[in-house]
């Protein structure tokens, strides 16, 4: 089983290329971030002739997440729950895995708040979101113990995964108190499946559209996939795909795949 996350910046825009993604990488599951659409202007139609079906928590201009999968999720969950949110940021369902104990999994795909700077409202906003996350999922893995965290974390978990890990220290993504947060939802029971595998260095999922950013490699690894002490011996690799990154008006992101073996 392979699944993969990616925030698109804008469905609107880019689904041509998350269908050309699709046809040419044929994963079970793509969880998408920052649709930036209402959930009736959600393509639907155009995601099922592809093959998948469509679990959506869209919001209009901003946000928004989708789940898109082989089978049908099920159990679908829409935000943290015990967690008051205006935004879409979260959306929860279960797939079927045979093979795997229980025969399922749990996929949680989440759009982390950016936070703006330390000093904003925006920033105590984002600690007290990732409190809530952390106790909403210490239910969900109660409940599932076959589960997927992933999506856009607006966080870097170390300074591997900054290109300026100095000049950047304490600055948004790169905080302290983002970095402990990051731990705890490690502490958990989640493994981040792209450091299970050597990697090369300066490996990062996100650049900035200015100043040639991808082109000299000042990027950021913000994107993850966490997977719970249970999937992680079934973890067979977990990897960057950059080529879309090349694409005409691309998202600023790219999609990062983890592959799930039954066996």
């Amino acid at each position: 089983m392979k699944i993969a996350t990616w925030n698109i910046n804008s469905l609107t825009v880019r689904l041509p290329q998350v269908l050309d993604w699709l046809a040419a990488n044929p994963v079970d599951a793509l969880c998408l971030q920052e649709l930036k659409l209402s959930d009736d202007k959600f393509p639907l139609a155009a995601l099922e002739a592809a093959g998948y079906h469509s679990a959506v928590f869209g919001q209009k201009t901003y946000n928004g997440v989708a789940i898109l999968s082989r089978t049908p999720g099920r159990a679908i969950v829409r935000n943290i729950e015990g967690f008051a949110d205006e935004q879409s940021r979260v959306i929860a369902a279960t797939l079927d895995l045979p093979g795997l104990p229980g025969g399922e999994v749990r996929l949680v795909n989440g759009y982390f708040v950016n936070g703006q700077s330390p000093e904003s409202e925006k920033f105590a906003y984002k600690m007290k979101w990732l409190e809530g996350l952390r106790g909403w999922l210490r239910e969900e893995l109660a409940r599932y113990p076959n589960l997927v965290l992933l999506g856009d974390f607006n966080i870097t978990a170390d300074d591997r995964d900054t290109f300026d890990p100095e000049g950047l220290r304490e600055t948004i993504h790169h905080t302290s108190e983002e970095r402990l947060h990051f731990q705890a939802l490690v502490k958990l029971g989640l493994n981040d499946a792209f450091r299970l595998f050597e990697q090369p260095e300066k490996s990062y999922s996100w650049w900035d559209y200015r100043e040639f950013a991808f082109r000299r490699n000042r990027g950021m690894r913000i994107d993850y996939i966490l997977v719970s002490d249970a999937l992680k011996p079934r973890v067979r690799s977990c990897v960057i795909d950059k080529l879309p990154r090349k694409n005409e008006r691309p998202s600023d992101h790219v999609p990062v795949i983890v592959e799930l073996s039954p066996l």
